[in-house]
């Protein structure tokens, strides 16, 4: 089997999940006393450590969380409680719905528009920014077409707008990935251990020690306060280890994706297909469209064929249309026939070659049958 789903969930890297077996054996408190919890405590910190640095300049500190979605509600929650909040209509559901929810409760919620690779329109998204805004939330990459945004930038014209305003970002399909370091002017970033290799159920909110969260979970004071419950320790252990293994080669990995991400290109038939993602977005996601054809149709034909893909966010499959696609300004038959294609720094150029060939078959195949 090909697993090309890879912005949905990763394959566990064995080093992160031998490390988090050693950690169900140290299954000792944090906030213990004895020796064992206090020992556990010490790599919780230096695991905290290690996350925030990788992406931060001094002055940051990280709150281990139980993955994006909650990362991304805590500062939402935390920040936009005044005024009006500003975020782009290509945000992941973990930040759009608590958009809605914040609408839902009286804030004025605004939703800049996107181009058509994704990516935010700039102009618009400032000119909804004003003296009132208490929070920004502008995604690094598109989770469906792989848009880059440049966060450091547009924070900075966020700030000379509004100096005031918390910008945030979902940095989820960057960390691990995408080589780059924040800017101060970025508040807070939301990243998740199961795109990296790491397990299901870890994440992190990493912010400026200058602002101070106000928790979603209360209870025993865990994490300085900001996130009480016991942490849960393998989690955090297969994050840091998977963390220092992208990190180790992540200018390598990100060469290597882009050499895969122009060979699978190269090799799809352009005859019907449009290609979504931008060329200068991120090496890992393809979105493409095969105009007129079911998008989950062409993925279970694939899937027969060994290759595993998506048909966009998978926290978003139970609606029919994309809604970032649609935002995008797609419609009609080019939103039933999306197909995402994402990397991994293990992915081959050979293994390229295959999907493009077996999309190339599924489409011509399915068009026959539908004459």
């Amino acid at each position: 089997m090909l697993y090309l789903d890879n912005a949905a969930t990763s394959v566990p890297l064995k080093d992160a999940a031998d490390l988090a077996s050693v950690y169900f054996e140290k299954y000792f408190n944090p906030s213990a006393l004895y020796s064992g919890g206090i020992e556990v405590a010490s790599f919780i910190k230096e695991a905290k450590e290690f996350v925030t640095n990788s992406v931060c300049p001094s002055g940051y500190e990280c709150v281990f969380t139980s993955g994006g979605t909650e990362a991304d509600n805590t500062a939402v929650f935390s920040f936009a409680k005044r005024g009006n909040a500003v975020t782009t209509s290509g945000e992941h559901s973990a930040i759009y719905e608590p958009f809605r929810e914040l609408s839902a409760r009286g804030l004025e919620t605004r939703f800049a528009k996107l181009n058509a690779d994704g990516s935010v329109n700039v102009d618009d998204l400032l000119s909804k920014t004003d003296a009132g805004t208490s929070f920004v939330s502008v995604v690094h990459v598109n989770n469906e077409t792989g848009a880059v945004n440049d966060i450091n930038e547009i924070a900075a014209q966020i700030k000379k707008i509004n100096p005031k305003a918390v910008f945030h970002s979902d940095g989820v399909q960057a960390f691990g990935k995408i080589p780059f370091r924040l800017s101060s002017n970025v508040d807070t970033y939301s990243v998740s251990a199961h795109k990296i290799g790491a397990l299901k159920g870890t994440g992190a909110l990493i912010k400026t020690k200058r602002l101070k969260l106000y928790p979603l979970i209360f209870g025993g004071g865990q994490e300085n306060g900001m996130r009480s419950g016991t942490e849960n320790v393998p989690g955090i252990a297969a994050f840091y280890r998977a963390a220092q293994i992208r990190y180790s080669a992540v200018r390598e990995n990100y060469s290597h994706a882009l050499k895969v991400k122009k060979t699978f290109l190269s090799g799809i038939d352009g005859q019907g297909v449009k290609v979504v993602s931008p060329e200068n977005g991120s090496p890992y996601i393809v979105c493409i469209i095969a105009a007129g054809l079911r998008g989950e149709v062409l993925q279970h034909m694939l899937e027969k064929q060994g290759v595993i893909v998506g048909t966009g966010s998978a926290c978003a499959a139970r609606h029919r249309h994309s809604r970032i696609l649609t935002a995008c300004g797609y419609t009609g038959g080019e939103l039933e026939g999306v197909l995402r294609v994402s990397f991994s720094p293990e992915t081959e150029e050979a293994d390229a070659v295959f999907a493009a060939e077996k999309i190339n078959e599924a489409i011509n195949s399915l068009k026959k049958v539908i004459g």
